[in-house]
């Protein structure tokens, strides 16, 4: 048999097992494996997975994945998403459409301790819709705008998405920490703009606020030091050179339990489920590692990337079309899966067809492939998969933030949450297009710290 159609069936396979609810992890160890045995027989299977699992789960990079995972647990249970929120509506709340902006500000801002897309929107939800319900806020308005919210979790650094794509395709964890940096302020800045247009159409949708006393906003604000203290020890630690991002992710950990224990919001209880919370997450995530890994040996074996990447080539479709093409399928699946769990699967095949297609044309002349280096391309594509995998998020009809902030906000029918999001959807896609045309955007910062 064509090891091109073997590696095709293994695709069809794997998309059929997802598509009827086995775990993405389980799907492709068993089409991986299998498709390693019809090649090459059973016991290079075995003889892979003798040093496969070991070589995988012992690379050192792969540390810090508990280490955020613990992060954003105990923040989750901290009470620090309450004082940014608290903070944030201080700020902006006094404003039409000013506490709409606020969850915007306190997504990014717990983002960054957090990195869950889901665990963000949840937590704001909780603290952010009653709130919205005071004020008279309209339902789209307010659930829309806690669903898109949430979509910052997974950009704004620390981020284990972000991590776990730098180690797939090797590329610098710092430098990708540092290209987020740009693109994730262009999506706060965005959103927010999203609001004040929303407002300015709908100025029903969201009411002026009460401007709080001097006493009640340093109080606010200096709720919020805890987590801006947090964000600039962990991530100006690493950029400043002088721990690497596996310890900076202990020392989050031990500045998140800190504050929370100071503070009485965080006791033994919550550690321990925290603990445990973490440990289900992390043995999730490099079981998915381990399927990722055989998927890649058997797609590298059926040699099914490279086949994709001669056919695009022959086709003369260019390679800014096939970054808008990938970009798409990737909103696409975002509807079925979750943003880890697709870019373990999709990255692995994606990637060789894009370095293939640049290190074909790629001769250093502006035009060229990509027209850039295959390390630049790394952080351009990536940055990009990780904007985009999140719009599935806030994408009918799967969109998992809304069906999360709609199960809390029930007075809210779930269509008038999806129009809520859609604003902030259209937000996202002109900045992706912004990000696809100015690539140096994504990449100035990275050149300024490697120069």
């Amino acid at each position: 048999m064509d090891p091109i159609f073997i590696g095709l069936l293994g695709l069809a396979a794997l998309l059929l097992l997802i598509v009827i609810r086995m775990p993405i992890a389980y799907a492709m160890i068993l089409v991986g494996g299998i498709g390693v045995a019809i090649l090459n027989g059973p016991p290079l299977v075995l003889n892979q997975l003798k040093s496969l699992v070991f070589g995988q789960f012992s690379i050192y990079s792969l540390s810090i994945v508990p280490m955020f995972v613990l992060m954003g647990s105990l923040a989750t249970r901290s009470g620090m998403s309450r004082a940014l929120f608290r903070a944030a509506n201080a700020w902006l709340g006094w404003m039409r459409g000013g506490t709409a902006m606020a969850v915007i500000a306190a997504c990014a801002g717990f983002g960054a301790v957090c990195g869950s897309s889901l665990a963000t929107a949840s937590t704001m939800g909780r603290v952010a819709l009653p709130e919205f319900r005071r004020n008279r806020y309209s339902g789209a308005l307010s659930t829309g705008s806690v669903a898109a919210g949430g979509v910052l979790g997974i950009l704004i650094p620390p981020s284990v998405v972000l991590t776990i794509y730098a180690i797939l395709v090797e590329a610098n964890i710092v430098t990708m920490f540092l290209a987020a940096m740009v693109p994730g302020l262009l999506a706060v800045i965005f959103f927010l703009l999203t609001v004040v247009a929303y407002v300015g159409i709908r100025p029903d949708a969201g009411p002026k606020g009460t401007r709080p006393d001097l006493r009640e906003f340093m109080l606010a604000s200096l709720g919020a030091l805890p987590v801006l203290l947090i964000f600039a020890v962990v991530l100006g630690g690493i950029y400043a050179g002088l721990y690497n991002p596996t310890p900076a992710a202990a020392i989050g950990v031990f500045l998140v339990w800190a504050a929370g224990t100071v503070s009485r919001k965080l006791g033994f209880r919550d550690l321990i489920e925290s603990i445990k919370e973490t440990a289900a997450t992390t043995g999730m995530i490099y079981l998915i590692l381990l399927g990722a890994e055989l998927m890649k040996i058997f797609m590298a074996r059926v040699r099914l990337p490279q086949v994709a990447a001669e056919a695009v080539i022959a086709s003369g479709i260019t390679p800014l079309m096939v970054i808008v093409l990938l970009l798409i399928v990737l909103i696409v699946l975002g509807c079925l899966m979750d943003s880890l769990s697709m870019i373990l699967l999709v990255v692995p095949f994606f990637w060789p067809i894009l370095v293939d297609i640049n290190g074909g044309l790629y001769q250093g002349a502006e035009g060229s492939g990509f027209g850039m280096s295959t390390e630049d391309l790394k952080i351009w594509f990536g940055i990009l998969a990780l904007i985009v995998v999140e719009l599935g998020l806030i994408t009918p009809p799967v969109g998992l933030n809304v069906f999360v902030i709609s199960a809390m906000a029930k007075d809210v029918p779930m269509i008038e949450t999806f129009k809520g999001v859609m604003p902030f959807f259209v937000a996202e896609l002109i900045r992706v297009a912004v990000l696809v045309a100015f690539p140096a955007i994504i990449l100035f910062l990275p050149a300024i710290h490697s120069g």
